[in-house]
């Protein structure tokens, strides 16, 4: 079993783009730079756009950080984006999710220059993704294929298990797997709530993504021997052993489905610090877009 290490492959990709910051700074060409919105004071929101703002700090990308307040209303917050949309150093522009309820989520995101969609969830950048045009693929399922990329997994003519059918990761991750590319190459079967014979579906797949937010879902009898798992959940659990009071969980049993892989990712320490190496490497490419 080897380890999909996260945080290993994201320390090559953040030192790649801070040479390739370094170069631009010494050619006299501005940083790239991603500007994000935080509505409210949700505290996993706060750490997320926090480790995003400290990482760009350290590769050298100018960052900017807009905080609003939770009663916000919605047109406030879209004028907000436009300004952003028009200012023309902003590079990437990333709106926090959840929003507050009275906001439209999808509003949000298109209101979004598709030029700046550094999270890849406006309408034409999955639109792109579908025809496989060039585009900014969402970030954590862009880092996961960073990830598979790094560690040189074999993806081509496997069987791809895909538990979750977000359009944050579960459906776009089917449709990049499915692709004609590496990573790629496979036949994918999609699983949600309404899957009848889970367990059967599961044990056929050579790589299993599990990304449906449930704590410990996935267990060994519903893995095959050598399989790829790539687990995308995190739940804070109740955990009295621990000071903070709870431990994270991803949607694997790690222990006992570990013994069982050829590679897996851990959690914490897999698939997260790939999501914000995907948000930064989609930065870098909206850069290239403008300045080239």
């Amino acid at each position: 079993m080897q380890l999909l290490d996260g945080k290993k492959a994201a320390l090559a990709i953040k030192e790649e783009l801070t040479q390739k910051t370094a170069q631009l700074i010494l050619q006299g060409k501005p940083r790239p730079h991603l500007a994000a919105i935080l509505v409210g004071n949700d505290g996993a929101s706060e750490t997320y756009v926090a480790s995003k703002v400290k990482t760009c700090a350290e590769i050298g990308f100018e960052s900017t950080l807009k905080r609003l307040p939770n009663n916000i209303s919605e047109e406030e917050l879209l004028n907000e984006i436009e300004k952003l949309n028009q200012q023309e150093d902003v590079n990437g522009i990333l709106v926090q999710l959840p929003l507050p309820k009275h906001i439209s989520e999808s509003k949000v995101i298109k209101a979004i220059h598709p030029s700046k969609d550094v999270d890849g969830f406006h309408p034409v950048s999955v639109g792109n993704m579908v025809s496989g045009a060039p585009t900014f693929i969402p970030a954590t399922p862009y880092g996961i294929l960073l990830l598979l990329e790094h560690f040189k997994v074999e993806t081509k003519g496997k069987h791809a298990v895909v538990i979750g059918r977000s359009h944050i990761v579960g459906t776009p991750m089917s449709i990049l797997l499915s692709r004609n590319t590496y990573p790629g190459n496979c036949t994918v079967t999609i699983c949600h709530s309404a899957t009848k014979n889970l367990k059967e579906i599961c044990l056929q797949g050579d790589i299993i993504v599990a990304a449906l937010g449930r704590a410990e879902f996935v267990t060994a009898d519903m893995v095959k021997d050598g399989a790829v798992v790539i687990d995308v959940g995190i739940t804070r659990v109740k955990d009295e052993t621990k000071k903070s009071g709870f431990s994270l969980k991803g949607d694997v049993k790690f222990d006992e489905v570990a013994p069982k892989c050829s590679f897996i990712t851990p959690v914490p320490g897999g698939v997260g610090p790939m999501t914000i190496a995907g948000l930064l490497m989609n930065t870098y490419n909206a850069y290239l877009q403008k300045h080239n």
